[in-house]
């Protein structure tokens, strides 16, 4: 037993020494020290449970701080009574092993033991992975805090696994973990859910050990996320550490990208185009033809939105003629999205775009396996490195039609439908809202989303209301019900009269996109970042717009595009600040405007708006499959900054990188 003191002895005086070099305590982390002058929320008594030895960080009192270093190894002398007793418990631990739980308080999901120091110290030098512990959970007070927040979803995720192993640094992470698995939010663990989670944490946990990530400040929780985000739970649960780690290798900028603290760029504007070099031209020859893949989640016969991307499509294969080759591949979902994306890929597609949210998944499984493959995804707020995410700042539009419906509204009530509660979509209803209060101060909107309904229900029931101008579907046209409502709508019973409509322009924003793709300006842009792509282009790039119909007056198209044009030209923004939401909180205050972070993820509805943001289960299935994978409000990400050296914005306090 005493070459186990010594060796124990040499990594406490290790760990000791390394501390106090680094200006750090060189002694165990006392829990009424750090508690001294904060505020609790009181105790929970957890019983009898196995705690993770990785995180046992202290004790609760100091009585026997001297004692020991900060990993829990020894520091007292060989001859010393305390070694006398740490030597008979190993001896214990070898022959009987060490049965009898030891006493700990945890705080922020950490533990500080009470009774029992010596037992840890031994459990620990032998590589123990849990002990036994009888647990009281000291509560930390709410004020806002990141940590404390991420520590409270920790403590509701607790309570339906049973699992205290794993943390996370970033907000949102337990809810996506749990949707990972499969599970409804609050769904409650199996003892065979908690017993192969353990297990597959356990395996994974030597992969990223042996791949470096202990030198990462995120954690592995946060890497093991992102590697079910990518390949699956189930793909993780069968497959061996060996494996594992050579995955990570192909994923590994999605690992390293949650150590940011903004893992978001977003790009406002298209990149500067390039003027090609003889010399370039002679290196890189432009290829004969570029094969280009469209994948839809639907068809352009019974979807509007798949109709506008497949217009887009029509559009950039006429635009570059016979330097590139369009192919769309239509009702994705209906198959195995993945498999289609490699069916692209084995035709000879070089650049792929996935237009729906709920092909994101699949695309950032499919860009990581290959790497030489650009994929997009239609969508905003992802921090996935290797998909690029694009999509279009239409709150723009919303704005200014909400400023139009100002202007033509006798009862101050106007109508809004919406589809689903995932970024972009807030902001829009928001602008819309701010606009028709700017011109008309008692304007309210009332709110129906047509994902929990239907688009022409929703827009029934606004009707029914009495309400006349309607804002609905962005969508140029519908081919599957012509009574759907449509752009900013006059409705009195059977007269209908369209006043204006907002166009997404896709063919613009593709031809923007393959112009810049090949001058490979878009590919050097990537290889100089190292965080996750948005592309939220707008007015400014010419990629939204308003289409007006001969029924508006041509002084409200004037009105409107002066409007556009202070927009543009970053004279005017639709979130000027402060803002008053529902709930009677003021943001902003003190600011000119929100931020984009602030804008991209709303979770609010501002105070003239009359209706709610949907709770996840009164949406429609293909709702909640769109909250799901895409960024839905509920799972706000964190911070987005912004490039603002190639784009103008009105739109925000561009933070640039």
């Amino acid at each position: 037993m005493a070459e186990y003191y010594k060796d124990a002895l040499r990594l406490g005086q290790k760990e000791y020494k390394a501390a106090v070099a680094k200006g750090e305590s060189g002694s165990l982390a006392v829990l009424d020290e750090i508690l001294s002058g904060v505020k609790t929320a009181g105790t929970v008594d957890l019983g009898l449970v196995q705690i993770p030895t990785d995180f046992i960080v202290g004790t609760k009192t100091p009585g026997r701080v001297a004692a020991f270093a900060p990993n829990f190894m020894p520091l007292l002398e060989e001859n010393s009574e305390f070694a006398m007793k740490w030597k008979n418990l190993c001896q214990a631990h070898l022959t009987e092993g060490i049965r009898d739980p030891v006493k700990a308080y945890e705080y922020m999901n950490r533990f500080y033991i009470v009774e029992g120091n010596k037992r840890v110290s031994v459990l620990k030098f032998f590589g123990a992975y849990n002990i036994a512990a009888t647990v009281t959970r000291v509560l930390p007070e709410r004020n806002g805090d990141e940590a404390v927040e991420i520590y409270y979803e920790f403590v509701d995720f607790y309570r339906y696994s049973k699992v205290n192993f794993i943390d996370f640094s970033k907000k949102g992470s337990y809810l996506a973990l749990q949707k990972a698995l499969g599970k409804e939010p609050d769904e409650e663990w199996s003892e065979d859910d908690q017993k192969e989670f353990s297990a597959a944490y356990y395996y994974f946990l030597k992969a990223y050990s042996a791949s470096g990530g202990d030198k990462l400040q995120s954690t592995a929780a946060d890497a093991m996320l992102s590697y079910i985000q990518v390949y699956g739970y189930e793909d993780l649960i069968v497959t061996d550490p060996a494996d594992i780690k050579k995955n990570l290798s192909k994923m590994w900028e999605e690992v390293a990208l949650k150590e940011e603290e903004t893992p978001i760029t977003v790009k406002l504007d298209p990149p500067e185009e390039k003027k090609p070099t003889v010399l370039k031209s002679l290196l890189n020859p432009t290829p004969s033809e570029l094969i280009v893949a469209f994948l839809y989640d639907g068809n352009p016969i019974s979807s509007g939105w798949v109709h506008d991307h497949e217009e887009g499509r029509l559009h950039i294969q006429e635009s570059f003629g016979e330097k590139i080759h369009t192919v769309s591949y239509t009702d994705v979902m209906d198959s195995d999205p993945l498999e289609v994306i490699e069916e692209a890929i084995a035709d000879g597609a070089k650049l792929i775009f996935t237009t729906s949210p709920r092909l994101l998944q699949a695309s950032l499984r499919a860009a990581v396996d290959h790497p030489d493959i650009v994929i997009m995804n239609c969508s905003l707020g992802s921090t996935h490195r290797y998909v690029r995410t694009y999509y279009t700042r239409m709150y723009e539009v919303k704005f200014i039609l909400g400023a139009l419906a100002g202007t033509l509204t006798e009862s101050g009530k106007l109508g809004y439908v919406c589809d689903y509660p995932i970024y972009g979509q807030i902001a829009g209803i928001n602008a819309f809202a701010l606009g028709a209060k700017m011109t008309c101060p008692k304007a309210q909107v009332y709110l129906e989303w047509s994902g929990i309904k239907g688009a022409e229900a929703a827009a029934r029931s606004l009707r029914e209301q009495n309400i006349r101008i309607i804002s609905s579907q962005d969508t140029a046209r519908f081919l599957k019900d012509d009574r759907m409502s449509f752009g900013l709508s006059y409705i009195s019973g059977e007269d209908r009269r369209l006043l204006a409509n907002p166009v997404w322009k896709w063919g613009k924003y593709y031809e923007e996109i393959l112009n810049r793709y090949l001058d490979t300006s878009m590919q050097e842009e990537y290889e100089k970042s190292n965080k996750a792509l948005n592309y939220y282009w707008g007015m400014s790039a010419g990629v939204a717009d308003i289409v007006y119909s001969d029924a508006l007056e041509t002084s409200s198209k004037h009105f409107c595009e002066l409007l556009k044009d202070s927009l543009i030209h970053n004279i005017f923004t639709p979130f000027r600040t402060p803002l008053t939401a529902q709930s009677g909180e003021v943001i902003g205050e003190g600011e000119p405007s929100l931020t984009l972070k602030e804008i991209i993820t709303m979770d609010y509805l501002v105070e003239n708006v009359v209706g709610d943001i949907p709770q996840y289960e009164e949406l429609s299935p293909m709702g909640k499959a769109t909250v799901e994978t895409a960024a839905g409000v509920e799972n706000a990400q964190s911070t987005a900054s912004t490039d603002s050296s190639a784009a103008k914005s009105g739109n925000t306090a561009a933070e640039a990188e």
